[in-house]
């Protein structure tokens, strides 16, 4: 259920969303003129500072993150249906450019920073206890920022109005990523309840820590195109660290069975959960996954209800992926949906089935995606047994389908950022690395956490580092994870899908491992330079 805690706050969260900052000198006045009094006071004008990812998680930041990865291909009905100025189709063939709306996400992330700093300043400044927690979402902001673009500005302090900001290195920002959660750690609430939930915790910052580390290498190189996964991090003890602090809290645990926790209406009761973007079809909207994945007759002929919006149905799974999914009895198989689809009975629907079992009319969804042309319009024909039922489809996040008019295509399931599961993996991948095992631990005992609750069969031996990466290909898919993964493993050059066919060079582009700073901030901060090779 979704807490009345998280509707209190819905206002500000939105307002946070929608004061774009593309200007970095802009000096935005406080509406604040006291210090709060209260722990409840301070945590109100906090929680306008919390939900600057909600606008980008619920649409583009997953696009360039999911659709640049071997997990998914984006095609057009018709060679111009969907194809919304190549939005989507940029991203599968490693062609966008500094245009593409999908990596059009700075301003969320630099307005979130900028709305960190100046309540940072109004709350008592960094001295102050009761701003960690605005400090740590302030880190994850930078961390998104670094981790997509590369330098960016270190925008840790309200600027004076005719302040001017440079980019500073990737490496710098990694580091001042680092120092920041280091000095707040002790800091943050350790509650994990209904009251904390989709907000900065320890847990949370200790999450973010072991993503930093387990990608320092990456972070720290002097140039992203000539690292590759030799490259010695440091870093590799203190990702264990974190990962301990985590497990021995004793807060979370993998109780939750595999898709009941990306359901609607998921939220705070989720064990698994470390740090979770709350959304609501409603009141906190933004989040549309299934819209693209859905099949373009299932607003109207799947479900036995008319769905109030169309559905795109323009994203399938790549075939490649899909062959990962091959462990018997593995629960995490059931995300993915192929062959024939029938149509649901509405008399007999319940809210805790998948919604894809149904009576006796069907379209059969093919494992293979044949396009019409080789182009970058990547075209299907526009048929209900043609183009629109090519290539199976991820149901991990499926829409509530008692969805109203008003709502469009707003979905109700929450996002998660950081999973205890992904603990359990980056640990296991920290000892394979190099990393002193620690509390009898080993990545065979670590993945076999993993592989007992989804029922998978369990490992014999320690995995090799590219078992591991498929087990997280089953695990995370669709979260966000696999460009930040492929790129560490050194494989987010190789050939999937159509990308290797329609635009070959790709192969060659490793300065695609971070994106271009979005055309319309280098038109406003001019004497910034573009990322190189963009």
């Amino acid at each position: 259920m979704k807490t009345k805690y998280l509707k209190l706050f819905m206002s500000a969260a939105l307002l946070t969303l929608v004061a774009g900052c593309t200007d970095l000198d802009v000096d935005i006045k406080s509406q604040y003129t006291e210090f709060p009094d209260s722990e409840l006071a301070a945590e109100a004008k906090a929680a306008n500072a919390y939900y600057a990812m909600r606008g980008p998680l619920g649409r583009d930041y997953n696009h360039a993150q999911t659709l640049s990865s071997d997990e998914t291909m984006s095609f057009s009905f018709n060679g111009s249906d969907y194809y919304d100025n190549g939005r989507y189709n940029h991203m599968s063939l490693h062609s966008w450019t500094p245009d593409d709306a999908a990596i059009g996400y700075w301003e969320n992330f630099t307005a979130g920073i900028t709305t960190c700093n100046n309540l940072i300043a109004e709350m008592g400044g960094e001295e102050a206890d009761v701003t960690a927690s605005i400090r740590a979402a302030r880190a994850f902001y930078f961390w998104v920022l670094m981790d997509s673009y590369g330098d960016v500005p270190l925008l840790d302090h309200v600027l004076d109005a005719d302040e001017a900001v440079d980019r500073s290195p990737r490496a710098v920002i990694a580091e001042y990523i680092e120092s920041e959660l280091l000095a707040i750690l002790d800091l943050l609430p350790t509650e994990v309840d209904a009251s904390t939930y989709g907000k900065p915790t320890r847990w949370m910052a200790d999450a973010l820590l072991a993503k930093l580390y387990l990608n320092w290498a990456v972070y720290t190189s002097s140039d992203v195109a000539t690292y590759t996964p030799s490259v010695s991090n440091s870093k590799l003890n203190d990702l264990v660290k974190v990962c301990d602090d985590i497990i021995a809290s004793g807060k979370f645990d993998l109780s939750d069975a595999y898709l009941t926790k990306f359901y609607p209406e998921n939220g705070s009761h989720i064990k698994d959960f470390i740090y979770a973007m709350p959304f609501d079809r409603e009141t906190q909207q933004g989040m549309t996954y299934a819209r693209f994945w859905t099949h373009r007759n299932g607003n109207t002929e799947f479900y036995g209800v008319n769905l109030p919006s169309s559905v795109g149905g323009c994203f399938a799974i790549n075939t490649e992926f899909v062959d990962k999914f091959n462990l018997p009895g593995d629960a995490r198989n059931d995300q993915i949906i192929g062959g024939p689809l029938y149509i649901r009975n509405a008399s007999t629907y319940k809210a805790t089935t998948t919604p894809w079992i149904v009576s006796d009319q069907q379209v059969t969804l093919t494992k293979v995606i044949t396009l019409n042309s080789l182009d970058e319009t990547m075209p299907v024909d526009n048929t209900a047994h043609g183009g629109r039922s090519q290539g199976y489809r991820s149901i991990k996040f499926y829409m509530d389908l008692n969805t109203t008019a008003s709502q469009s295509r707003n979905q109700s399931n929450d996002v998660p950022i950081f999973r205890y599961a992904d603990v359990l993996l980056m640990k296991a991948e920290a000892i394979l690395r190099g990393a002193t095992s620690t509390n009898g631990d080993t990545p065979m005992s670590l993945m076999n956490q993993i592989r007992s609750y989804v029922n998978a069969p369990l490992v014999t031996a320690n995995p090799t580092l590219d078992e591991l990466l498929d087990e997280r290909a089953r695990e995370f898919a669709d979260e966000n994870w696999r460009r930040n993964d492929l790129i560490r493993y050194g494989k987010f050059e190789n050939d999937w899908g159509y990308k290797h066919v329609i635009n070959p060079g790709a192969k060659t582009e490793l300065y695609r491992r971070i994106f271009p700073v979005p055309t319309y901030i280098l038109n406003t901060n001019t004497n910034w330079s573009q990322n190189k090779g963009y």
